[in-house]
């Protein structure tokens, strides 16, 4: 197996599966290398390299997400450890008391046996033991403990701190040497006891002053922990911490959205920096602090983001405020970047909360479109103007026009649907950490097939607009009754969905990414954005409806009259062979109809369409298809041309005629596609066999195709207003000359 094919194989592997061979305890790296670079030249060694460090990545990445998956459970696990350890010191506590108890019992039962001898000598001993002084060694005991007493009455707590420390050593060496009766020490350790609790409880109450801050606070914490209570230090300094800010916090007050999450965001961001960097001086990195310091900050930023969601992002949400939205999230994301370094990722935590309010926004935004566009259709004109250039879209639209050579012009309701949606682009492109570019770009599918379907009840007569109206519930739109109007309906659509929205998305479509390029960011965006080609062409189906809806109703208005007879009819053809004298050759009035409509549009179009004739193109194109595929399959028609009276062989030519005529001008126009060609031989060929079928040779009957192209050439310029016949020289006995002459005449 080549290194390429290896490679595409472990590209198609899970990353469990390719780290797999990286987690046996046999694993030997040099080894893995020598295996792998036996065979391989310089490019596939490098090949390797950058997969071993997309690997390496990986494995990372992978160890990150486990160590949150698990976050919780170590979090509990380190709660449990620091209760067993309050649970030790107190138990370490009592073994001391006890053991104290245990000296002095020993000294007493050793005491009681050298009494136990004779009642006389014991009521002498206790005799001299009551009016006995104490030794020298405990004159120092009760003025000792009467100056830990000053010392923390009067609130001393270093030198409180001190005389602690010095009765802790006095308590062991005396038990060491035995220099303090068992009910001294027993004394002694006692109130060492429970001065250091007293003097606890005193350091404890003065760190959760509000007053108690900086130099004071920090002492005061250090204090606590020298005394042995590190878990309870920890936890009053947070909270001395957090009620500082909720103090803070209630004294900012601003009518300005963006200024009031300035300040909110530094205010409870610093405070978490300030309480890191508190508890690392203090308690350095012990995991049981530290677990403890994440889970705080991590509460105090779901607090932070519930108060931003509520006063800030909820208005934003119902009110055309994404771009509020958008900047006051950058800016807590910018102050929460800052506590990376301490080693506190909480920007998760914000993004979690923050996505579900901008979604709305986002959504309230999309149907404000709708809402807005709906009303303009109502009073749109349906007349092309430029596309107004200033405010947030100056540069877009600048750019847009020094691209395309000149400025766009649409009608009223267009321009503003178009400035709409940059809007919406332009406030959800910074916000691509939350990946809200997926829902932003379907959102404009589908309020630009909204805006769509309005230009398609636009049209008068549209097969749709009924349907619309029941589903939409009573959305009124100015119908477009001109053609120049119903043009412009195609003009919007044709230009937003072909040229300005996707220009607009270009900043949220991820780039194809190159051959030589590896870039993970874009590949996971990739991912799950649509491709720059297939979200143009969802913009483009929409485009179809409306083109093909408009399509319809100009081919029906030629095929039917306004009383809903069909002028495209069979008659036309078989009853030409019933007639005494041979008819004038000139193409139908239905094909001159279309090609004098096609005409007046393209005109049109070519007006509206400067510099994109393109477009103009292809409405020609599927208008011609239009009535010609009618004419294909409308079974009626071929009924009767293959009925009692078939089609004859001068109807046959007539027949010809009015198909390259169709052929000619579509061609000259530029709008002749291969499926309307194969089309329209498809329907002669089918003619022709009618015509065999009666016994006739069709051929014989039919001139040679030079006719039929002259006849039809002729047939443009007098309809188009060219022709001219002064300086005619032909044979008038020609079928030509004749259908000239004749027509020239009139």
């Amino acid at each position: 197996m080549s290194t390429g094919d290896s490679a595409e194989l472990e590209g198609n592997l899970t990353l469990s599966d390719r780290l797999k061979v990286f987690k046996g305890s046999s694993f030997d790296p040099e080894a893995y290398v020598i295996s792998k670079c036996q065979t391989m030249n310089e490019k596939e060694i490098r090949h390797l390299c950058s997969h071993l460090i997309e690997l390496k990545k990986a494995s990372a990445e992978e160890m990150r997400r486990s160590v949150y998956a698990n976050y919780t459970a170590f979090i509990r696990t380190s709660r449990e450890i620091l209760a067993l350890e309050g649970h030790l010191l107190s138990m370490r506590n009592l073994l001391s008391t006890q053991a104290a108890l245990v000296h002095g019992l020993e000294e007493r039962v050793r005491i009681d046996s050298l009494w136990a001898n004779s009642e006389d000598s014991l009521a002498e001993d206790l005799s001299n033991f009551e009016n006995r002084e104490l030794p020298k060694t405990e004159d120092w005991l009760p003025e000792f403990l009467e100056t830990l007493d000053v010392l923390l009455a009067e609130r001393r707590v270093d030198e409180a701190m001190a005389a602690l420390d010095k009765g802790e050593i006095l308590a062991r060496d005396a038990a060491r040497k035995r220099t303090l009766s068992p009910a001294a020490l027993f004394k002694l350790r006692t109130a060492i006891t429970e001065q250091r609790q007293r003097l606890a409880d005193q350091i404890a109450d003065t760190i959760i002053q509000p007053s108690t801050r900086g130099v004071e606070l920090h002492s005061s914490v250090l204090a606590l922990k020298k005394l042995g209570d590190g878990s309870r230090a920890h936890t009053l300094l947070l909270n001395s911490h957090h009620q500082k800010l909720q103090s803070s916090m209630k004294s900012l007050r601003s009518s300005n959205a963006t200024v009031y999450t300035a300040a909110i965001s530094q205010l409870v961001f610093s405070t978490i920096a300030q309480a890191a960097s508190d508890s690392l001086s203090v308690f350095g990195e012990e995991p049981a602090y530290s677990s403890e310091l994440v889970t705080w900050a991590v509460k105090q930023t779901q607090v932070f983001a519930l108060l931003l969601k509520r006063h800030v992002l909820a208005s934003s949400a119902v009110a055309w405020g994404l771009r509020v939205a958008a900047e006051c999230i950058q800016i807590c994301l910018g102050h929460c970047s800052l506590l990376e370094a301490r080693g506190l990722a909480l920007s998760p935590v914000l993004l979690r909360l923050f996505r579900s309010s901008v979604e709305q926004a986002l959504s309230a935004n999309l149907k404000r479109i709708e809402q807005i566009s709906a009303a303009l259709a109502a009073a749109d004109d349906w007349l092309l103007a430029y596309t107004p250039v200033g405010g947030r879209l100056l540069s877009s639209t600048s750019s847009f026009a020094n691209a395309a050579g000149s400025q766009p012009k649409l009608s009223n309701s267009a321009n503003r649907f178009n400035s709409m949606v940059q809007e919406i682009l332009e406030d959800v492109a910074p916000l691509e950490i939350l990946q809200l570019d997926g829902p932003a770009l379907e959102g404009i599918l589908q309020v630009f097939s909204a805006y769509v379907n309005l230009l398609i009840r636009a049209l008068p007569g549209s097969m749709e607009n009924e349907d619309n109206m029941e589903a939409s519930g009573s959305k009124i739109v100015r119908m477009a009754e001109t053609e120049s109007q119903q043009i412009a309906l195609l003009a919007n659509a044709s230009l937003l969905a072909d040229e300005l929205l996707p220009r607009s998305a270009m900043r949220l479509l991820p780039l194809p990414t190159r051959l030589d390029e590896q870039p993970r960011r874009a590949s996971g965006r990739q991912s799950r954005l649509p491709d720059q080609r297939e979200w143009k062409k969802k913009l483009q189906r929409s485009v179809d409806r409306l083109r093909d809806s408009f399509c319809r109703q100009h081919a029906l208005e030629l095929i039917f009259t306004e009383d809903g007879e069909i002028r495209l009819n069979a008659v036309i053809y078989t009853s030409m062979d019933d007639q005494a004298e041979e008819p004038e050759w000139f193409p139908s009035s239905i094909v001159q109809e279309l090609f004098i409509k096609l005409s007046r549009v393209a005109n049109i179009a070519t007006e509206m369409f400067v510099g994109r004739e393109r477009f103009a193109t292809i409405l020609l194109m599927r208008l011609t298809e239009t009535v010609i595929l009618w004419l294909s399959d409308d079974q009626t028609f071929w009924e009767e041309v293959e009925g009692q009276k078939p089609l004859g062989p001068l109807g046959l030519q007539q027949f010809y005629l009015d198909m390259q005529f169709v052929l000619l001008f579509a061609s000259q126009g530029r709008y002749l596609s291969r499926n309307l060609h194969q089309v329209i031989k498809n329907i002669i060929a089918r003619a022709i066999d009618v015509v065999s079928a009666t016994g006739v040779d069709p051929y014989s009957a039919l001139p040679e195709d030079d006719w039929f192209a002259e006849v039809a050439q002729i047939a443009i310029k007098m309809l188009s207003g060219k022709a001219n016949f002064g300086n005619i020289d032909r044979d008038v006995s020609s079928p030509t000359a004749s259908s000239v002459l004749s027509h020239g005449s009139n």
